[in-house]
């Protein structure tokens, strides 16, 4: 997919966002805002910027070759928004940001708790000055609570959450004990709850002219996001443990090794698995009655899942997905990124996207999978340079040349 800022304007054209957030779960919120069409300033510190521009390698190739100064990392998360660096540590740098803030529907900032007040730009100050402003907090624990105070790192909540007690091996198997998550889920699902939630604060705020307060945590968004183990736990007092490849509720549902290869087999209900029996040429286990039933498969795992094992290993992957995939029993292999990217499937559905950058002619990134009819996602910019907008952006404030000069003279603007 090329980038298309010829595209219809998006359904949030119109809404501006001030992102004083940095790392991931704040600048995936703001990216996927400025997916829908919102214009995002993104706020970086002189001279470093967002954290994750120097998280590499790997870096973007230049024209030449050579790895450029913007990190895979960073580029990830940052397109179609615009960069200005400003220094908030110095007086007339906040006095910019409450400039800025009036002229936006949404801040979002990720710093720590008591931060941005010792500066004045904290919820209460900025809202005192615009009322209808929806101000979204990203912190590790929240704005109260014993740990409000800690700094808060996706990987150190995926632990302290629970995620990893569920996730890895089975602690008596090879290999097994706690294992984090192979991407920053604890980050990535809690920017996109920040999204659910500034959109709703946005309806209320355009219903009612009242704007108000977000207090997104990644510890809370890990013990939300645990859903059936969460559920699991609540309802028996029981806590769950690591299952490896093996679903808690379901049998069977895991990996297996096949002649060649391992595959994904994942039988949702009781005639899927009449179906699979049938083809592993044992339509028997459908009418046992210690199989017959998932219930009765869960509580007789070490019994069923064994024998499963053995036959598949005795045929090659592609042969049980054939047949699997005809009587629609869900199965699928388990593919690299590479593999991922170059699947039929995620080509049709062009889930890469080129865009056109300053540094490079070779940035492809992640699309979005949000499609709508209407107003579909567009791609208008590519993850900025630091400080590339900075001059539009106060020019747009109505800051004159003088000034944005002085500005940068006192090293407000870096």
């Amino acid at each position: 997919m090329q980038a298309t800022p010829s595209l219809p304007p998006g359904a949030l054209h119109g809404v501006r966002v001030l992102d004083l957030s940095r790392v991931l779960a704040g600048p995936w919120c703001t990216q996927t805002l400025a997916d829908l069409g919102a214009d995002v300033i993104k706020v970086e510190r002189p001279g470093s910027g967002d954290d994750t521009r120097a998280w590499g390698p790997p870096y973007l190739k230049d024209r030449e070759g050579k790895d450029s100064s913007e990190a895979a990392y960073y580029l990830g998360a940052n397109r179609n928004k615009r960069s200005i660096t400003i220094d908030i540590a110095h007086p007339e740098g906040q006095a910019l940001i409450r400039e800025l803030a009036g002229s936006v529907d949404v801040v979002v900032e990720n710093f720590k708790v008591g931060d941005l007040a010792r500066y004045g730009l904290d919820a209460a100050s900025l809202r005192a000055l615009y009322p209808r402003l929806v101000f979204c907090s990203i912190t590790g624990f929240g704005q109260t609570g014993p740990y409000k105070d800690r700094a808060g790192y996706d990987y150190a909540v995926q632990g302290l959450g629970g995620l990893m007690s569920v996730t890895g091996e089975r602690d008596e198997l090879p290999g097994g004990g706690p294992q984090k998550v192979g991407v920053a889920v604890a980050d990535l699902f809690t920017g996109l709850y920040a999204t659910v939630a500034i959109l709703a604060a946005l309806r209320h705020r355009d219903a009612t002219g009242e704007g108000q307060i977000i207090d997104m945590a990644l510890l809370d968004t890990q013990l939300a996001m645990l859903a059936n183990l969460g559920s699991n736990y609540l309802c028996t007092g029981q806590a769950p443990g690591r299952m490896g490849n093996a679903h808690q509720n379901i049998v069977p549902y895991q990996v297996f090794e096949a002649a060649d290869g391992h595959l994904i087999l994942a039988v949702g209900n009781d005639s899927q698995f009449a179906k699979f029996a049938e083809i592993a040429g044992r339509p028997d286990w459908a009418a046992d009655a210690r199989f017959a039933k998932n219930a009765d498969r869960v509580r007789n795992r070490e019994l069923l899942v064994p024998e499963i094992a053995a036959l598949i290993k005795t045929r090659p992957r592609n042969s049980w997905l054939a047949a699997l995939e005809a009587a629609k029993v869900p199965c699928g292999a388990i593919n690299n990124l590479a593999e991922a990217f170059a699947d039929p499937q995620a080509q049709a559905r062009e889930m890469t996207v080129a865009m056109a950058h300053p540094l490079s002619e070779q940035l492809r990134l992640v699309a979005s999978p949000m499609r709508l009819s209407a107003t579909p996602v567009s791609y208008r910019r590519p993850p900025p340079l630091l400080g590339q907008h900075s001059q539009d952006i106060l020019a747009e404030a109505g800051l004159d040349g003088a000034r944005i000069a002085a500005l940068r003279s006192a090293g407000v603007l870096g």
